[in-house]
């Protein structure tokens, strides 16, 4: 086992995932440090990966018409970001934006997309845990846009 899978195994969202399927996703993957006010990624543009934070904070946006950018959601240690690459036409759904010095590891899109296609089995397991990523962004988006929607008199 790499350097790197070992440290995808100490985190939650890959526990229970084989020591094959590790190896394939450390394959995938580098490690990245962001300074605070970075712009991870622009909502709209091209999703070429995803990152999990190992230390930091990174708020997660939408665009408001007319109103700028909103904060959804607040990811921290241990969490993803990004599920957009998953979906042709593989387009950021969200921005986001490093809050505080920020150590992640990004995955690399096509090589992610790849290697669930030639592992079923990958696939399925990265699908799963994605989708509850999904789900949550989804959850936080409708909450923060009720609070934003609502308070109109």
């Amino acid at each position: 086992m790499t350097d790197m899978a070992q440290l995808l195994s100490e985190m939650s969202f890959f526990e229970g995932l084989s020591e094959a399927h590790l190896d394939a996703l450390a394959d995938c993957a580098s490690g990245v440090e962001l300074d605070a006010g970075t712009t991870l990624f622009e909502e709209g543009n091209s999703a070429d990966g995803c990152f999990i934070v190992i230390e930091g904070a990174v708020a997660i946006e939408l665009t408001i018409p007319g109103r700028g950018h909103h904060v959804i959601q607040t990811v921290h240690d241990g969490e993803v970001i990004g599920w957009s690459w998953l979906f042709p036409p593989y387009r950021w759904a969200f921005g986001a934006q490093v809050l505080e010095p920020t150590r992640a590891i990004r995955f690399d899109a096509a090589s992610l997309r790849q290697k669930q296609e030639t592992d079923s089995t990958l696939g399925y397991e990265l699908m799963s845990r994605f989708a509850n990523v999904l789900v949550s962004r989804l959850e936080a988006t409708r909450l923060q846009l009720l609070d934003v929607y609502g308070n109109r008199a």
